[in-house]
């Protein structure tokens, strides 16, 4: 069997990240959890995660300004971006294409969907 795809969780709010993780890690994915931006942008480079879920607003760094660093650095530009934020508003959806996201995806979400939009990126 080959290595599980690895997910990157970076979210402030301990419940959401728990969430995901459960469910994606019975989906057999392994997932690493970072609870600030700084946290989740150092693992980001540590791990190479094949995918990462991001929020918007956290502690340190914001998701938009880790997507921007990461997606303009060539050893981490493929890694798809699925923002999960609170923030719905079209110019955020606007920011998160800027900054090179793959997905915006809002809450409250329905986790289904983000389990979905993984898969999609993980096939």
């Amino acid at each position: 069997m080959s290595e599980a795809k690895k997910i990157l969780i970076v979210d402030d709010e301990q419940d959401i990240v728990e969430t995901l993780k459960f469910m994606l890690e019975a989906q057999g994915y392994e997932c690493l959890c970072a609870y600030d931006g700084e946290t989740g942008l150092n693992m980001a480079k540590d791990h190479m995660p094949d995918l990462m879920i991001l929020d918007v607003m956290m502690p340190k760094i914001n998701g938009y300004k880790i997507s921007r660093l990461l997606k303009y650095d060539k050893k981490y530009k493929d890694i798809p971006i699925i923002m999960v934020t609170a923030r719905s508003q079209e110019d955020d959806k606007l920011i998160g294409q800027e900054t090179g996201v793959n997905e915006y995806i809002t809450k409250p979400f329905e986790l289904d969907e983000v389990i979905t939009k993984v898969q999609e990126y993980l096939k």
